[in-house]
């Protein structure tokens, strides 16, 4: 049975005021046992949250990382330095980067490839616009996506999907329970035929606007494994509830 996994995209927002009280309030009342649980903050303050989460339920990602494992790239981040700090997982191909960065499924499967090597476990993002979607093209965008990220990769186990509908991110909209579920089931289908993946323990999270007030009808769905939350993870209130929604 696959384990029910929240992770929390902080992305650029917080201070070292502001994370050491969100993680306070989050430390103090995580549930001892249930869903598992990570938070992704800034660059600048995973030394903190790190440390801030040492011995509890709470891992802690980084949000990107390099493709390169050192030399002259100024700015970025390798996964070893990562691996190096204490990070547990990385956020790879997230439709911001994709948007603004114009990061393509090459260059994830690049990045894929350097954080496995380092250790690290990985959360892939795929997904597709709103104007792909109206037009009946979710499907084979999203496949594209999984297959120009993962193919050929030599080690997947622990690989974690996340769909994250590009019309859904920060909107206030969401796929309903059963577009989700649609589309969940259509990514495990399209691991399924992946050579070096367990599409069955591959855990696929939602990521769209997730928040207290729809995570246990999302969670209810047979192929939602978990959440990858944006804006309800820096409310310490909201994102415990949706941790609770995952181990009903």
């Amino acid at each position: 049975m696959r384990q029910t996994l929240v992770v929390g995209n902080w992305k650029m927002n917080g201070s070292r005021a502001s994370v050491a009280h969100l993680l306070g309030e989050i430390l103090e009342a995580i549930p001892a046992s249930g869903a598992e649980v990570a938070v992704c903050p800034s660059y600048v303050h995973l030394a903190q949250a790190i440390e801030l989460c040492a011995g509890s339920a709470v891992a802690v990602g980084a949000q990107d990382c390099s493709r390169m494992p050192a030399g002259a790239y100024t700015g970025e981040v390798s996964a070893d330095m990562l691996v190096d700090q204490g990070c547990r997982w990385v956020i790879l191909g997230h439709s911001e980067r994709r948007q603004y960065h114009a990061e393509s499924d090459a260059l994830i499967a690049e990045k894929l490839s350097a954080a496995v090597a380092a250790g690290l476990q990985v959360i892939v993002c795929v997904g597709e616009t709103r104007e792909q979607r109206e037009s009946g093209e979710a499907e084979a965008v999203v496949a594209g996506q999984l297959r120009g990220a993962l193919q050929g990769q030599e080690n997947l186990a622990g690989l974690v999907v996340a769909y994250e509908p590009v019309w859904a991110i920060g909107t206030g909209l969401t796929a309903s329970p059963e577009q989700a579920q649609a589309m969940h089931a259509f990514i495990r289908a399209c691991l399924s035929g992946l050579a070096g993946v367990d599409a069955d323990a591959t855990r696929v999270l939602y990521g769209g606007s997730v928040k207290a007030g729809n995570a246990n009808q999302l969670f209810a769905q047979q192929d939602i494994d978990g959440a990858l939350v944006g804006g309800a993870a820096l409310d310490a209130g909201e994102f415990l509830a949706i941790v609770g929604a995952g181990a009903a």
